[in-house]
Protein backbone atom coordinates (compact mmCIF):
# COMPACT_ATOMS: atom_id res chain seq x y z
CA UNK A 1 0.00 0.00 0.00
CA UNK A 2 1.50 3.26 -0.93
CA UNK A 3 2.02 5.67 1.99
CA UNK A 4 4.58 8.47 0.70
CA UNK A 5 4.71 9.67 -2.15
CA UNK A 6 7.90 11.70 -3.06
CA UNK A 7 8.17 14.55 -5.92
CA UNK A 8 10.98 16.03 -7.67
CA UNK A 9 10.13 19.54 -7.39
CA UNK A 10 11.75 21.73 -10.25
CA UNK A 11 9.86 20.69 -13.20
CA UNK A 12 6.82 18.58 -11.17
CA UNK A 13 5.38 21.09 -8.56
CA UNK A 14 6.90 24.48 -10.28
CA UNK A 15 8.24 25.16 -13.96
CA UNK A 16 12.11 24.35 -14.49
CA UNK A 17 14.02 27.05 -15.60
CA UNK A 18 17.75 26.43 -17.16
CA UNK A 19 18.85 29.59 -15.36
CA UNK A 20 17.89 27.78 -12.11
CA UNK A 21 14.90 28.51 -9.60
CA UNK A 22 16.59 31.11 -7.36
CA UNK A 23 14.38 33.49 -5.94
CA UNK A 24 10.33 33.03 -4.31
CA UNK A 25 9.35 35.19 -7.22
CA UNK A 26 10.74 32.77 -9.67
CA UNK A 27 9.26 29.67 -7.77
CA UNK A 28 6.03 29.30 -10.33
CA UNK A 29 3.90 26.19 -9.96
CA UNK A 30 2.85 24.38 -12.62
CA UNK A 31 -1.03 24.68 -12.78
CA UNK A 32 -3.31 22.06 -10.07
CA UNK A 33 0.33 20.75 -9.04
CA UNK A 34 -0.12 22.28 -5.37
CA UNK A 35 -3.97 21.28 -5.03
CA UNK A 36 -2.73 17.79 -6.24
CA UNK A 37 -0.52 17.72 -3.44
CA UNK A 38 -2.98 18.96 -0.81
CA UNK A 39 -5.38 16.60 -2.01
CA UNK A 40 -2.73 13.33 -2.00
CA UNK A 41 -2.13 14.59 2.01
CA UNK A 42 -6.13 14.78 2.43
CA UNK A 43 -6.38 10.78 1.45
CA UNK A 44 -4.31 9.97 3.72
CA UNK A 45 -1.00 9.85 2.21
CA UNK A 46 2.33 11.98 3.27
CA UNK A 47 3.69 13.79 0.39
CA UNK A 48 7.63 14.84 0.65
CA UNK A 49 9.95 16.48 -2.17
CA UNK A 50 13.39 15.57 -3.10
CA UNK A 51 15.28 17.80 -5.16
CA UNK A 52 18.74 18.65 -6.60
CA UNK A 53 19.59 22.22 -5.78
CA UNK A 54 22.77 22.57 -7.36
CA UNK A 55 22.47 26.54 -7.91
CA UNK A 56 23.26 26.46 -4.10
CA UNK A 57 26.40 24.84 -5.05
CA UNK A 58 27.17 26.69 -8.02
CA UNK A 59 26.63 30.41 -5.64
CA UNK A 60 23.44 31.53 -8.10
CA UNK A 61 21.74 31.37 -4.10
CA UNK A 62 22.63 31.14 -0.36
CA UNK A 63 20.71 28.67 1.52
CA UNK A 64 19.03 31.31 3.13
CA UNK A 65 17.29 31.92 -0.27
CA UNK A 66 16.50 28.63 -0.96
CA UNK A 67 15.04 28.02 2.31
CA UNK A 68 12.88 31.10 1.19
CA UNK A 69 11.62 29.35 -1.90
CA UNK A 70 10.44 26.02 0.22
CA UNK A 71 8.96 28.08 3.12
CA UNK A 72 6.42 29.45 -0.06
CA UNK A 73 5.70 26.17 -0.86
CA UNK A 74 4.89 24.48 2.36
CA UNK A 75 2.81 27.84 2.52
CA UNK A 76 1.13 27.53 -0.73
CA UNK A 77 0.92 23.56 0.13
CA UNK A 78 -0.85 24.59 3.40
CA UNK A 79 -2.90 27.49 2.07
CA UNK A 80 -4.67 24.80 -0.12
CA UNK A 81 -5.46 22.35 2.66
CA UNK A 82 -1.92 19.88 2.76
CA UNK A 83 1.33 19.25 4.34
CA UNK A 84 4.42 18.01 3.42
CA UNK A 85 6.31 15.79 5.53
CA UNK A 86 9.83 17.17 4.63
CA UNK A 87 11.79 18.59 1.76
CA UNK A 88 15.35 17.22 1.38
CA UNK A 89 18.32 18.76 -1.12
CA UNK A 90 20.87 18.34 -2.57
CA UNK A 91 23.03 21.57 -2.87
CA UNK A 92 26.11 19.58 -4.34
CA UNK A 93 27.75 19.69 -7.52
CA UNK A 94 27.38 16.74 -10.03
CA UNK A 95 31.12 16.90 -9.92
CA UNK A 96 31.62 16.31 -5.88
CA UNK A 97 29.60 13.01 -6.38
CA UNK A 98 27.89 12.84 -3.22
CA UNK A 99 25.48 10.37 -2.22
CA UNK A 100 22.39 12.53 -2.07
CA UNK A 101 22.80 14.09 -5.71
CA UNK A 102 19.85 12.15 -7.78
CA UNK A 103 20.42 9.95 -9.36
CA UNK A 104 21.79 8.62 -6.09
CA UNK A 105 19.33 7.85 -3.71
CA UNK A 106 20.50 9.21 -0.78
CA UNK A 107 17.54 12.08 -0.50
CA UNK A 108 14.41 9.50 -1.08
CA UNK A 109 16.13 7.15 1.69
CA UNK A 110 16.45 10.10 3.75
CA UNK A 111 12.80 11.28 3.83
CA UNK A 112 12.10 7.68 3.78
CA UNK A 113 13.55 6.88 7.37
CA UNK A 114 12.33 10.05 8.72
CA UNK A 115 8.68 8.98 8.01
CA UNK A 116 9.16 5.28 8.92
CA UNK A 117 8.06 4.07 5.27
CA UNK A 118 9.67 1.15 3.19
CA UNK A 119 10.31 1.27 -0.06
CA UNK A 120 7.68 -1.03 -0.95
CA UNK A 121 5.33 2.27 0.38
CA UNK A 122 6.85 4.59 -1.61
CA UNK A 123 6.24 5.81 -5.07
CA UNK A 124 9.03 8.57 -6.06
CA UNK A 125 7.59 11.06 -9.38
CA UNK A 126 9.84 12.87 -11.41
CA UNK A 127 10.58 14.82 -14.81
CA UNK A 128 14.34 13.22 -15.85
CA UNK A 129 16.06 9.78 -16.13
CA UNK A 130 17.85 10.67 -12.77
CA UNK A 131 14.67 10.83 -10.76
CA UNK A 132 13.77 7.53 -12.04
CA UNK A 133 17.31 6.45 -11.45
CA UNK A 134 16.98 7.36 -7.92
CA UNK A 135 13.68 5.51 -7.44
CA UNK A 136 14.78 2.74 -8.91
CA UNK A 137 18.28 2.78 -6.90
CA UNK A 138 16.19 3.22 -3.73
CA UNK A 139 13.71 0.72 -4.23
CA UNK A 140 10.80 2.65 -5.00
CA UNK A 141 7.94 3.00 -7.45
CA UNK A 142 9.20 4.98 -10.12
CA UNK A 143 6.57 7.43 -12.38
CA UNK A 144 7.64 9.97 -14.51
CA UNK A 145 5.67 13.21 -15.57
CA UNK A 146 5.85 14.70 -18.96
CA UNK A 147 6.01 18.68 -17.62
CA UNK A 148 9.62 20.20 -17.34
CA UNK A 149 12.13 17.27 -19.23
CA UNK A 150 9.70 15.10 -18.58
CA UNK A 151 8.99 14.94 -22.51
CA UNK A 152 12.68 14.48 -23.60
CA UNK A 153 13.16 11.95 -21.55
CA UNK A 154 10.19 9.39 -21.62
CA UNK A 155 12.39 7.53 -24.18
CA UNK A 156 14.92 6.64 -21.75
CA UNK A 157 12.85 5.99 -18.80
CA UNK A 158 10.72 3.31 -20.50
CA UNK A 159 13.57 1.79 -22.10
CA UNK A 160 14.29 0.96 -18.65
CA UNK A 161 11.04 -0.82 -17.92
CA UNK A 162 9.51 2.09 -16.43
CA UNK A 163 5.60 2.14 -18.12
CA UNK A 164 4.11 4.19 -15.52
CA UNK A 165 4.02 7.97 -17.28
CA UNK A 166 1.91 10.84 -16.84
CA UNK A 167 0.87 14.33 -18.23
CA UNK A 168 1.55 16.10 -15.27
CA UNK A 169 1.62 16.29 -11.44
CA UNK A 170 -2.08 16.79 -11.44
CA UNK A 171 -2.97 13.43 -13.99
CA UNK A 172 -0.77 11.21 -11.41
CA UNK A 173 -2.73 12.77 -8.74
CA UNK A 174 -5.92 11.54 -10.50
CA UNK A 175 -4.98 8.22 -11.34
CA UNK A 176 -3.53 7.14 -7.85
CA UNK A 177 -6.18 8.79 -5.56
CA UNK A 178 -8.49 6.51 -8.03
CA UNK A 179 -6.08 3.47 -7.86
CA UNK A 180 -6.21 3.62 -4.21
CA UNK A 181 -9.51 4.15 -3.80
CA UNK A 182 -10.17 1.30 -5.67
CA UNK A 183 -7.67 -1.22 -3.53
CA UNK A 184 -8.53 0.59 -0.39
CA UNK A 185 -12.42 2.31 -0.92
CA UNK A 186 -10.72 5.52 -0.17
CA UNK A 187 -13.41 8.52 0.74
CA UNK A 188 -12.57 11.83 0.10
CA UNK A 189 -12.84 14.73 -2.62
CA UNK A 190 -12.95 13.71 -6.44
CA UNK A 191 -9.25 14.91 -7.75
Amino acid sequence: MTRLILLDRDGVINQDSDEFVKTVDEFLPIAGSIETIARLHQAGLMVGVCSNQSGVGRGLLTEAMLGAIHNRLRTLVEEAGGQLVGIAYCPHLPEEHCSCRKPEPGLLLELMAGSGVQAIETVFVGDSLRDVEAAIAAGCRAVLVRTGNGLKSEAAVRALGINEVHDSLNAFGKAELERLRGRQGLVGDEA
